[in-house]
């Protein structure tokens, strides 16, 4: 059974030492388990938005040298757009995601960091994520000269660890997994952030409806024993439970 799931994206999913690793991949492997099948893995780059990365790695497939996959992990549930793509199944939703705020301990001793405070505070950010559309936006952009863009949250968690920023935001999991003993996270109020939490499953071509019957059925027996949950903790992360 392939699964297709982003690469280079930990802790969710990456090779290491040619193994494939991460939170989606063993929730991947417990599905395939249910279902009595072997799991493996195509690692695939994300497109341009999600319905390029649906279109070419569940319904369609890529014009040059792409695979159709069994299911798509990591896929963002939305019932509004779940009505639009009518080529895909949006199922088996296994856990939450949200934003949040890592930052240097040793500068934030008392209060932690608010969005207000990267006027004058250097703040890192993955490059044309939600939380560089919501920082560079805020205030007016006022806080536009103390952004630091990165091309994804290890290195910007890495550029925080290192002393060259205060602060980071992007999705809870990233940053925890990036932590050090100097650092820590937190999740205050942000005001005018329009989508600051979301609900994750997996995507099923709409022909393989009954798979997609399967894998919501092996996903829901995986939340209710504490599978998934264990997953989380194993990486060091906070378990949100999605909105079944």
């Amino acid at each position: 059974m392939l699964f297709a799931v982003y690469e280079n994206y930990p802790p969710y999913s990456w090779k290491e030492a040619g193994k494939p690793r991460g939170v989606d991949v063993e929730i991947a492997q417990i599905i395939a388990e249910d279902l009595g099948v072997e799991a493996r893995f195509n690692f695939v780059s994300a497109g341009e938005n999600l319905e390029a990365d649906l279109r070419n790695n569940i319904w369609k497939g890529a014009l040059i040298g792409g695979r159709i996959a069994n299911v798509m992990m990591r896929v963002p549930y939305d019932s509004g757009f779940k009505c639009r793509v009518e080529q895909v199944v949006f199922t088996g939703q296994y856990s939450a995601e949200s934003i949040a705020i890592a930052y240097d301990k040793a500068s934030y001793p008392e209060e932690k960091p608010v969005p207000a405070y990267f006027r004058f505070d250097a703040v890192a950010v993955e490059n044309d994520s939600i939380s560089d559309f919501y920082l560079s936006s805020f205030a007016g952009g006022q806080l536009a000269g103390k952004m630091q863009r990165y091309p994804d949250m290890t290195q910007a968690m890495a550029a925080l660890n290192a002393g060259e920023t205060k602060a980071a935001m992007g999705p809870l999991g990233q940053l925890e997994y990036g932590l050090d003993d100097g650092s820590d996270v937190h999740q205050p109020p942000l005001a005018g952030f329009a989508v600051s939490n979301w609900t994750l499953g997996v995507a099923v071509n709409f022909s393989y409806r009954p798979l997609s019957y399967a894998v919501d059925d092996a996903v829901n027996y995986a939340l209710q024993d504490g599978r998934i949950a264990a997953i989380f903790e194993n990486y060091g992360l906070s378990f949100q439970p999605p909105e079944r």
